[in-house]
């Protein structure tokens, strides 16, 4: 397809949103998902009316529940917390009431764990019994939590530490806080019955929530877990220092999330930003993401039980973002058995992550992702791929030249497809892209236009269909090949140069590779093997 001229039509529920690729290299986007956003009357309750106090020692769980309970039965409106410091157990939002945090104020949420009660819920993909999160709410209507107030998790007492996540400072400072060790000293955990946890979780039976009462240190919330909401806002506030996940949409419909901070440390296990998770017409905007994790997730559901559910995350607009740190940037995946389309990211900033663009699934997954549209992205000194799709994640790949048996392509397929990638400038990345499918479902329909990146690897396609790279700069300071193809096919190189001219500028392998098109000026740049044949390669059309 020729990207000068593309134009893409997604038939969506709120209208049509069309694309066009203008001449002169810039997209316009029109008619995208319209999200609703709550409304709220202007009565106001303070939560000091219900006897909460500011001093960081009393436990305000009861006053300020009371507090948004009355707001609500009065017909909704905005609980106030003013300045202090707001000690707390777990917090439960109801319909029509906005938790309004003032800028002076840090809601900091007790690390006494027997606050926290044993609930059926859902985590990374599943049915699960965790502890109660500190902020939660289901099947609500018109809610919100604003304000720039701080809403801290006291995520330290809940997770372990690997030592190598730490300097030797702060794990001497860790350690003497108490806790126990490993028997091997590389691990940290809060306390001996989290360790005992960790041991045995997989070796009980459990039915019931009282068979989880052993293991209940070890079974960490989410921070903020709204389910089956609509008309949701989240703004302005800074969320931080989660036991688990950070933000975990989850079913919810017209979700904005505008001006937020969330903050987590580096070392933070299973510290991810926000976790959108099945929802549909959501805008996440003006943010600033710090994580132990991935920063903006997408996800839809865990296996066979995900697609039973069989929820879309779908209609979503990103833009206007930055993370810092973190596995990832954008991410989609890897728990996607729901599928995820129609989803539009812009002008975002990834500075440190692990991977800039990220796109993970594996066997067993299935679902489909399609219809991702992404433009103007900066990122800087990326650990790993400034951008990855990677069907092999927490699989081992085959290495090249390994006879392997293709699988039949059953419900457990994944697929990735129709990702659209514009303007993407990147400064610094251990490798340039990977772009790996499977052998029974390539990732297929990738298109890439307007592309800088400066790393010290070049591009891996394995198994992987009708990608399209046009006006492709890279800067690879390892570069031989500089693009490795590996059973791939249908693949079209249009003024793709290197800055620093590479030794080999195409490696092609695999017996299954064909329909590569380049630019002239590469045709005798090109070596082949595994079975490759040479008439595999011939000059772009």
């Amino acid at each position: 397809m020729n990207t000068t001229k593309r134009i893409f039509l997604l038939a969506i529920s709120a209208g049509m949103a069309l694309l066009t690729y203008a001449q002169n290299g810039t997209y316009t986007w029109a008619n995208l998902p319209r999200v609703q956003v709550p409304v709220f009357k202007n009565d106001t309750i303070n939560i000091t009316r219900f006897g909460a106090k500011p001093d960081g020692i009393t436990l305000n769980t009861e006053a300020i529940n009371k507090a948004i309970e009355a707001c609500s039965q009065a017909g909704g409106g905005v609980v106030y917390i003013p300045q202090g410091i707001w000690l707390t157990g777990p917090i439960v939002l109801q319909s029509n009431v906005n938790l309004h945090v003032s800028r002076a104020a840090l809601l900091q949420f007790t690390g006494d764990k027997s606050q926290y009660k044993l609930i059926e819920t859902n985590f990374e993909g599943r049915k699960a019994v965790r502890n109660q999160p500190p902020i939660s709410g289901t099947n609500l209507e018109n809610v919100a939590i604003t304000g720039e107030g701080i809403i801290d998790g006291n995520g330290d007492v809940w997770r372990s530490v690997k030592k190598d996540k730490l300097t030797e400072s702060e794990w001497k400072e860790l350690v003497a806080s108490g806790g126990v060790l490993s028997t091997d000293g590389r691990s940290w955990y809060p306390s001996e019955a989290y360790q005992k946890a960790e041991q045995s979780r997989e070796t009980v039976t459990r039915t019931t929530l009282e068979d989880y009462a052993p293991i209940k240190d070890y079974l960490r919330p989410n921070l903020l877990v709204l389910t089956n909401c609509k008309k949701v806002l989240l703004q302005g506030a800074t969320f931080q220092n989660s036991p688990a996940w950070c933000l975990h949409p989850i079913y919810c419909e017209n979700l904005t999330v505008d001006g937020i901070k969330v903050r987590n440390p580096s070392y933070a296990q299973n510290g991810d930003g926000l976790d959108i998770e099945s929802c549909s017409y959501v805008e996440v905007k003006n943010s600033m993401l710090d994580c132990g994790d991935d920063g903006i997730c997408i996800k839809s559901g865990k296996d066979e039980e995900g697609r039973k559910v069989g929820k879309a995350s779908q209609y979503i607009v990103i833009r206007n973002n930055i993370v810092y740190h973190g596995h990832g940037g954008f991410v989609i995946g890897s728990e996607m058995s729901g599928g995820a389309h129609d989803i539009f990211v812009t002008d975002c900033t990834f500075m440190g992550t692990d991977i800039g663009l990220r796109f993970k699934t594996t066997r067993g997954r299935g679902g489909i992702v399609e219809n991702i549209y992404i433009k103007n992205i900066n990122m800087q000194n990326i650990g790993g791929d400034a951008i990855s799709f990677d069907m092999y994640y927490f699989a081992k790949a085959p290495g090249l030249g390994v006879k392997v048996e293709i699988p039949a392509v059953d419900s457990g397929t994944p697929q990735f497809r129709k990702f659209y990638i514009d303007n993407i400038i990147c400064s610094g990345a251990d490798r340039a892209m990977l772009i790996r499918g499977l052998p029974e479902m390539s990732i297929k329909d990738i298109q890439l236009s307007d592309v800088v990146i400066t790393s010290r690897r070049g591009v891996d396609l394995i198994e992987a269909c009708n990608v399209g790279f046009s006006n492709v700069v890279l800067q690879c300071a390892v570069s031989s090949p500089l693009i490795n193809i590996e059973n791939s096919h249908h693949l079209s190189f249009a003024k793709v140069r290197s800055l620093t001219p590479p030794v080999q500028f195409y490696g092609v392998n695999g017996e299954r590779s064909r329909d590569i098109f380049v630019d002239s000026a590469a045709l005798n740049s090109v070596r082949f093997g595994y079975g490759a044949e040479r008439g595999s390669v011939t000059v772009g059309r």
